[in-house]
């Protein structure tokens, strides 16, 4: 019988290592995103006369990818590592005061982080630019009333929990988020198939210097904007805002006092400065630390234990 010793062992992985006859040990490459249209033909009102979507030019130290003219609303779906994957997942509303969409800052780098996290990271690219003819919200809130639904749909089929289904939005984003929690009762447009008889309201929350909360302007007397429907059964919610942003922090706190005489669960922080529009980019401002707050968050939901 032949005795490999330590040394030769190691020997022969070397070579075989070398010679590429050794099977790779690097982790599988992820899976290519899934891409969903949100509607099966035109979006409700369109006409078609926006022309193709676009990308305007980069502006500023930190360029961010600003998409714009949109009319066909989609879905894109990143999956978590399979062995990291919770389960949960999370619609994601970027930013851009209904005219953009910061598709890299407050859409691509969020699911980023959620995978890490072990959530599905599903970016909502919405209606943009305003539609004249409507409220700034009501185009996008149809978007993401409709999306919801999808998300649910396919939940099995995405390998995701039909009861951690969530939405982010930053700024702009916000406001769409905040009332797709408080308007899941009633939808923006007409049903038009089964998808729409499916729930759009979302399990959690999480708002980011939400804008519009209490109305247009940055600073406002406190009241929440009609369409902020607050209710017993709106979604627990976490709320990250700067002290110095010039949307005032008037309308995290104002919805967040709302929440708490409706006895819904939310958290909130206001962090001494960091402006507006950080995203998740380090700065050297504490409202960094705001993705390691809101893990904690979801973790102390039960949102981020593996799904049974």
């Amino acid at each position: 019988m032949k005795i490999l010793t330590l040394s030769s062992v190691c020997l022969v992985a070397v070579i075989a290592v070398c010679s590429g006859g050794w099977p790779s040990l690097a982790a599988e490459p992820p899976a290519s995103p899934i891409v969903m249209n949100v509607w099966p033909a035109a979006a409700p009102g369109e006409k078609g006369d926006l022309g193709d979507e676009r990308l305007l030019p980069p502006r500023g130290e930190k360029p961010v990818d600003r998409l714009t003219d949109v009319s066909v609303p989609t879905i894109t779906v990143y999956k978590p590592a399979e062995e990291q994957d919770t389960g949960a997942a999370v619609l994601i509303c970027p930013g851009g005061a209904y005219h953009i969409l910061a598709m890299d800052l407050e859409g691509t780098e969020v699911a980023d982080w959620l995978n890490s996290i072990g959530v599905t990271g599903i970016v909502l690219k919405y209606r943009v630019p305003r539609r004249k003819e409507q409220e700034k919200h009501v185009a996008p809130l149809q978007d993401a009333q409709r999306a919801m639904s999808l998300v649910r749909q396919h939940a099995a089929d995405w390998g995701i929990a039909e009861d951690r289904i969530g939405i982010l939005g930053f700024s702009a984003g916000g406001h769409l988020a905040a009332t797709a929690s408080t308007n899941f009762d009633r939808r923006a447009y007409d049903p038009i198939d089964e998808t729409d008889r499916i729930g759009c309201r979302p399990d959690f929350t999480v708002l980011v210097y939400p804008a519009y909360l209490t109305g247009e302007g940055a600073q406002t007397s406190g009241e929440l904007a009609p369409e902020i429907r607050v209710s017993a059964e709106t979604p627990p919610v976490f709320f990250v805002h700067a002290g110095d942003d010039h949307i005032s922090p008037e309308n995290s706190i104002a919805m967040y006092l709302a929440l708490k005489r409706a006895g819904v669960p939310a958290e909130l922080h206001v962090y001494g400065s960091g402006g507006h529009g950080f995203g998740l980019r380090p700065t050297e401002h504490p409202c960094s630390t705001w993705p390691q707050s809101c893990e904690r968050w979801l973790r102390s939901r039960g949102l981020l234990s593996p799904e049974p």
